[in-house]
């Protein structure tokens, strides 16, 4: 019988995670710049939230469940899709389909809290970055159905300012992971408690 030899092969990918962060939070900051009333809803966001939001956010969940990320990938799939999804949700009506009622968008973003809020439970085992990103963004989704619930703009405004908030702690998160990791050292704490 022949030597039989294992080859062990060691996969060493980069983290995909910063990628992921920083077009669920450029897309967020820009959206929630719209409903804090700085701009109207333009193509700008919309692409943004296909390519950047979406698409990238896509990818990223791929290339975290290759690395047996199960709660990346459901992360980021499922945000890159909330973005694909939100922006049909405007584009549709312009095809004939019927528009969304504020009603139904409020369920809609029910809905996201509603996984974002589990999705922040999830987050209680990583570290408070991961904690301030998801805690936010349920929050941002539970403000915004109140405010389509209701049709009060104030709270609109509101959730918009939070938003920023919400998409600023993501970039700060994505910009912690790759400076830390390319100097060796914390040179952005991510609040890792052991």
């Amino acid at each position: 019988m022949a030597d039989s030899k294992i080859l062990l092969v060691r996969q060493k990918t980069a983290n995909p995670a910063p990628l992921g962060l920083l077009g669920f939070g450029m897309t967020t900051v820009l959206l929630n710049l719209h409903n804090a009333g700085f701009f109207p809803l333009d193509a700008m966001i919309l692409s943004m939230g296909i390519f950047y939001g979406g698409i990238a956010q896509l990818i990223v969940g791929v290339m975290e469940w290759k690395k047996k990320n199960t709660f990346g990938t459901t992360a980021f799939a499922s945000y890159g899709l909330f973005w694909l999804t939100l922006v049909f949700i405007q584009w549709l009506p312009k095809f004939g389909f019927t528009a969304s009622t504020p009603f139904s968008m409020g369920f809609y973003l029910t809905m996201w809290g509603i996984f974002t809020t589990f999705m922040f439970i999830g987050s209680l085992k990583l570290t408070l970055a991961h904690k301030i990103v998801f805690g936010t963004l349920a929050l941002l989704f539970f403000l915004l159905a109140i405010r389509d619930f209701s049709g009060n703009a104030t709270i609109g405004i509101i959730a918009g300012y939070e938003g920023i908030v919400c998409g600023l702690s993501a970039i700060y998160t994505a910009f912690a992971q790759v400076l830390n990791e390319v100097y060796g050292k914390t040179v952005m704490p991510l609040g890792i408690f052991k």
